[in-house]
């Protein structure tokens, strides 16, 4: 029984013929949208948004596991967000900081296998050290695939993989899709099935530019804070529900 035919049977629905429908989503992308918002709508300060949705953070990587996903990647933090306030900027990094101590031990428990993409240069040393040793303690963990998008932009991915290409040497009649993708950030990375955008803003902002090519996309109008295993699997039975075809009919 595929993914979809199981929800539909939960909420009492007719199931679909299985041969029509995909199965669950095997690698999904979040835009972590709308902390800030959440915020504000309380009358608390962006740090506590910010920490509330660091909380979500397990509670979605956890639903992820029990409803067969294999790769979540996270939008974290973009290339874009150093041009925030100073003090915001701050208090992201000790929030960063934070949550590996709070929050990933027991990820770490139960199998996952963190890893970042993205530039690491200018993030505080005490984070960058952090960084390293949770990819080292989890190498070996193979139940899910968690990848953090930390100082990341997309188009910046393409530049510097089209300049280490470049600098390689390589002859250009030897460039195809698959060396292209070699040399991103992340090759392991999976090209997402689907990506999903919290907040209600309908943009991908600059996220995994070349891997989205034919991710399918699903905007909520939950802030991140408040979003969890319920919303993660209804946008899973609705990526479930569509008819991927890759450019064919």
């Amino acid at each position: 029984m595929n993914f979809l035919t199981r929800i539909r049977s939960l909420r009492g629905l007719r199931p679909l013929p299985e041969r029509e429908l995909p199965d669950v989503a095997r690698s999904v992308a979040i835009v972590m949208d709308g902390s800030g918002r959440w915020a504000r709508k309380r009358g608390l300060p962006t740090a506590a948004g910010h920490r509330a949705g660091t909380r979500a953070v397990r509670k979605v990587v956890e639903a992820a596991i029990d409803l067969g996903v294999d790769s979540l990647t996270l939008f974290a933090f973009s290339t874009e967000n150093w041009s925030r306030p100073r003090e915001e900027v701050d208090q992201l990094m000790d929030i960063f900081s934070e949550t590996i101590d709070r929050e990933f031990p027991d990820l770490v428990r139960q199998g996952v296998r963190v890893r970042f993409l993205g530039r690491r240069d200018r993030a505080p040393e005490l984070l960058k050290k952090k960084i390293a040793g949770l990819e080292r303690q989890t190498a070996e963990n193979d139940r899910l695939n968690l990848w953090i998008a930390f100082d990341y932009g997309g188009r910046a991915e393409i530049v510097e993989a089209a300049r280490r290409l470049a600098e390689s040497g390589i002859d250009p009649r030897e460039i195809d899709e698959n060396t292209f993708a070699a040399n991103l950030h992340a090759p392991d990375l999976p090209d997402p099935d689907l990506l999903i955008r919290t907040s209600g803003e309908l943009r991908v902002s600059n996220f995994l530019l070349w891997q989205l090519a034919y991710s399918e996309l699903v905007f909520v109008e939950t802030l991140w804070p408040d979003f969890g295993p319920r919303e993660l699997q209804h946008a899973l039975a609705e990526y479930a529900s569509r008819r991927r075809r890759f450019g064919g009919r």
